[in-house]
């Protein structure tokens, strides 16, 4: 990702995706008009100008500076990673809903150093996942005397989700505030939803063994608050003060995740080669992005976290990856990036995805 001033460029470039086919395209690029596709819309500039345009994230795929100087505007270490950040970080919590993932990709010490600007911003830690692309990633080509430590094969894609709250409290601490207010014992809330001690110990936690309450029992929990409730404090449960929430609205308050069957938090995946590998225009060998993200990878996480239909955002696009795994998958994309010839091979990609 690189700031220029350009207005417009018109590159030609080459790539070699798919089963090896060669192809080029021309392709006009207009800093901060949107390239479309389908569902994605990929714009040649900084995500900074355009977060207000693009629809609410069901998921935001965060790929951006490591601190290795691996793309002109990148910082030298990961001590500036959380200035260079903040804004970004800032801008995904003002356009984001209770149901909205974040997966930051970088180094551990990178996300280490960005780590308390997310959660200043709101964002919840869930999970650290660990990218392990093998001993073949450095194919014995280390000085470990020189180093001093051990080859690094991984990298960290860690999930946070942005934390709901209603009248500036986190969840646990709203419904038991709503079910005091009922006056009624805390015990009442088993009775509601037809349980020996479940609710209590469970829903009406205060602490870290507090449970996100089913759709259909908060829905009898908040019926049943309504009917034997102190009548002074109607309604119960509600965002607009007139109506109780039902399931469906209680359901929207947390992010979804569906974990595919055989997957941990340790990815096994050799480095990203061979066909899918982007290569740089006029060579057969040198790979066009330094880091370039495998789509079964940026599948794997989009399709634990959205539904078809939802919309993804892609602050630091690079070769796109992300949006190009969210179109196969029917997900709707958003897009930037400030290098415009990565913006073009990232287009061409789009442009010959059936051949993946």
């Amino acid at each position: 990702m690189t700031k220029t001033s350009a207005a417009k460029t018109t590159p030609t470039p080459t790539s070699t995706v798919g089963r090896g086919k060669s192809f080029s395209t021309n392709i006009e690029i207009e800093k901060n008009k949107p390239w479309t596709m389908d569902n994605a819309h990929l714009t040649c500039g900084d995500s900074l100008d355009h977060y207000a345009n693009w629809e609410a994230p069901t998921v935001i795929v965060s790929d951006g500076a490591y601190g290795i100087l691996g793309f002109e505007g990148d910082t030298s270490d990961h001590m500036d990673l959380p200035h260079w950040y903040e804004p970004h970080v800032k801008a995904w919590s003002e356009n984001a809903t209770p149901q909205t993932t974040l997966w930051f990709w970088n180094s551990e010490i990178g996300w280490a150093a960005v780590h308390p600007i997310l959660e200043k911003y709101g964002w919840r830690y869930v999970n650290c996942n660990v990218w392990n692309k093998g001993k073949g990633h450095i194919a014995g080509n280390v000085n470990t005397a020189k180093i001093r430590r051990f080859p690094v094969v991984s990298e960290v894609c860690v999930q946070y989700v942005f934390e709901a709250r209603i009248e500036d409290m986190v969840l646990k601490d709203w419904l038991r505030k709503e079910w005091r207010r009922t006056g009624m014992p805390m015990r009442k809330a088993n009775d509601a939803c037809g349980v020996k001690d479940a609710a209590v110990r469970k829903y009406l936690d205060a602490g870290h063994l507090w449970y996100f309450p089913p759709p259909e029992m908060f829905e009898k929990m908040a019926s049943y608050a309504n009917e034997h409730g102190d009548p002074k404090g109607y309604p119960y449960f509600s965002l607009d003060q007139h109506n109780p929430m039902s399931g469906e609205d209680w359901s929207r308050m947390r992010s979804k995740f569906n974990c595919p069957h055989g997957y941990t938090n340790v990815w096994e995946r050799g480095a990203l080669r061979g066909k899918e590998r982007i290569k740089a225009p006029k060579t057969s060998s040198k790979a066009a992005h330094l880091n370039q993200k495998p789509l079964d990878l940026m599948k794997l996480i989009i399709e634990s976290s959205t539904d078809k239909g939802d919309v993804l955002w892609e602050p630091f696009g690079g070769l796109f990856s992300a949006s190009l795994a969210a179109t196969m998958l029917g997900r709707d994309a958003y897009a930037c990036e400030l290098d415009p010839d990565y913006y073009s091979l990232g287009i061409n990609r789009f442009s010959n995805f059936s051949l993946l």
